[in-house]
């Protein structure tokens, strides 16, 4: 049986992060990867939570850095986790 590898994946909405493991990239190369901490609400920057590998750190979309996210699996019922955008895609929204 062959596995199925998640492919990363380009994020353009930063606010929908927080709390997500992600790499940010400029020019295609990685230049961090870690867990959003913070961002702003209109996507403009974001905050990668201090760890061992450097120090809490912000980016800015206007100086060219990407968001990219690659699906993580998860233990229990669910297999990924998804954004809020992904699962409540408008229009097929069951609220109840």
């Amino acid at each position: 049986m062959t596995l199925n590898r998640a492919t990363p994946r380009k994020h353009v909405e930063w606010s929908l992060l927080i709390n997500t493991l992600v790499e940010i990239r400029l020019q295609g190369q990685v230049l961090r990867t870690g867990f959003v901490e913070n961002a702003m609400p209109d996507s403009s920057a974001l905050w990668i939570a201090a760890d061992r590998n450097g120090p809490r750190q912000m980016f800015e979309a206007c100086q060219g850095h990407q968001v990219w996210v690659t699906p993580q699996e998860l233990c229990g019922e669910l297999s990924y986790r998804m954004t809020t955008k992904q699962i409540l895609r408008t229009g097929t929204s069951t609220r109840v």
